[in-house]
């Protein structure tokens, strides 16, 4: 086990051409992994699940592999529509344990508008078939609504649930939940905004890391690189910023609020790696904090279907991340 850790500890820090990086080794099922989200189980089994059809599951041994298919999540329809989407195709699901249960929050919306809600699925193992669809959790959008409510994040900060949301329509949000999450227990607040629509940010993932609470997100284009590529630099990458207190105050590495465009860069493109995004951060039992996201490699191709799933341990000691 002391190899194994050293290793991983070692090959982390294989810095690309460009300063980050490259992803760790991932083996069996990588391609067609967006959004992903990881949890390890108490007898180390690792539940993968990503954006596709009714949320894919795949499994491992290890965070690295072999990933297996092993269901979709759901066996039909979620009881949550949106729009032209009659449930059958969430995104961005996002795995937790809360107390003995396990909580994937996911995303139903209609592609490109902001008619979108956020769902819950609960399970006692993760075992398929077992997952319990709890439709909507009270958080949803449209035209009236300043935010658009797609991947959602669920942060335990001591017994308080705050549920991170939002994306192209005002960026970044946060509301306080109920305990248990099932529902808003109050109003939602602004936690990041830079020009919205012309620099979008979405996926927002905040942990605490010591005395900080630490706000990543990805930002710029995400998708459909196949047909047409965003110019250079505005694809997908992972910003991050902090604060003191998990309800405000983010600020990036040069103290820029993050509601005034702030955002200091996690990782972006490098090498053969391509629009990485969509983003999880985990305290892995094994390998520590961890950064688990989806990117392009360009030796394989730019389709949605060919974007594989990268992680990276997490360096803090500089008082900021650095993969």
């Amino acid at each position: 086990m002391l190899a194994n850790l050293a290793l991983v500890a070692l090959s982390a820090f294989t810095v690309g051409a460009y300063g980050y990086s490259n992803p760790e080794a991932c083996s069996g099922t990588c391609t067609n992994t967006h959004d992903p989200s990881v949890i390890q189980r108490s007898d180390g089994t690792y539940f993968r699940f990503s954006t596709g059809g009714l949320v894919q599951i795949h499994t491992a041994p290890a965070i690295s592999g072999p990933w297996t298919f092993a269901c979709e999540m759901l066996s039909g329809s979620s009881k949550l529509t949106v729009g032209t989407n009659a449930g059958t195709d969430l995104w961005a699901p996002d795995v937790s344990l809360v107390g003995d249960t396990y909580y994937v929050y996911y995303t139903v919306s209609s592609f490109g508008t902001q008619n979108s809600a956020i769902g819950l699925a609960t399970s006692s193992d993760m075992s398929c078939g077992s997952f319990a669809d709890q439709g909507g959790i009270g958080i949803s959008s449209s035209s009236s609504k300043p935010y658009n409510a797609i991947d959602a994040n669920l942060l335990n900060d001591g017994g308080v649930y705050r549920m991170q949301f939002g994306s192209f329509w005002n960026n970044l949000y946060q509301v306080t939940m109920e305990s248990p999450p099932t529902s808003p227990s109050g109003s939602s607040v602004q936690l990041s905004y830079d020009r919205a629509g012309t620099h979008p940010e979405e996926a927002a993932f905040l942990i605490k890391n010591g005395n900080y609470y630490y706000l990543f997100y990805s930002w710029g284009i995400c998708c459909g690189y196949d047909a047409t590529r965003p110019a250079a630099g505005q694809e997908y990458r992972i910003k991050v910023c902090r604060s003191e207190s998990a309800t405000g105050g983010f600020v990036d590495a040069d103290g820029t609020s993050c509601l005034q465009g702030g955002g200091t860069v996690v990782l972006e493109s490098h090498d053969k790696v391509y629009g990485p995004g969509g983003q999880f951060v985990y305290d892995d039992p094994v390998n520590g904090w961890i950064l688990g996201y989806h990117y392009v490699d360009t030796t394989i191709g730019y389709a949605d279907g060919d974007k594989r799933f990268g992680w990276n341990v997490i360096d803090f000691s500089s008082g900021w991340p650095v993969v």
